[in-house]
């Protein structure tokens, strides 16, 4: 497919997403147990020998024109297993926002997800409630060597007639400076 091919499908399905009527943006979100259920497994028996956390930056609300305007986005976390064979236990996904307050946990117990498989979180644009520096924090888990999960979020809005879509990726929090 090319470039511009690529990029008239981006606009359709943006199009199509912000034309959504405000009460399907806000409606109340199912729990992902339910959501994506076909992506889960039943947790491992074995211990779980590594694990990590991700912080992918959420930018649900932005300051445009020197302040002065705000453009709030929908966002979509998207938490996939990159490995093929493994499976990865999702411990937490947890929102916070500017201020590092916790806003709200995603997950009632860890969870499982088979090999490829994704879980995603939405945020409609419609909540305020991460403001300028909102941010997820991801845990993962798995009983030995993995492919490393992929951690990413969109943010899709509109401004005026001006509509805007991109990609924020996780990194993985590494503690720095030590002995």
């Amino acid at each position: 497919m090319s470039a511009k091919a690529i990029i008239l499908s981006v606009g359709v399905v943006l199009g199509a997403a912000l034309a959504l009527p405000a009460h399907a943006q806000a409606t109340k979100a199912v729990p992902i147990e339910e959501a994506f259920r076909n992506s889960l497994a039943p947790l491992p028996a074995e211990p779980l020998a590594v694990s990590g956390s991700y912080y992918v930056p959420a930018y649900s609300s932005v300051s445009m024109s020197e302040g002065r305007l705000h453009a709030d986005f929908s966002v979509t976390l998207s938490v996939h297993n990159a490995s093929e064979t493994q499976l990865l236990v999702v411990r937490r996904i947890a929102y916070f926002d500017t201020a590092g307050a916790l806003v709200e946990n995603y997950l009632k117990a860890p969870v499982a997800l088979k090999p490829f498989s994704t879980v995603e979180v939405f945020v409609p644009a419609s909540d305020s409630r991460g403001g300028t520096g909102a941010n997820f924090v991801v845990d993962w888990a798995a009983t030995g060597e993995i492919a490393e999960p992929v951690v990413e979020a969109l943010m899709m809005g509109s401004l005026a007639n001006r509509h805007f879509a991109f990609i924020s990726q996780g990194r993985p929090i590494r503690v720095i400076g030590g002995k």
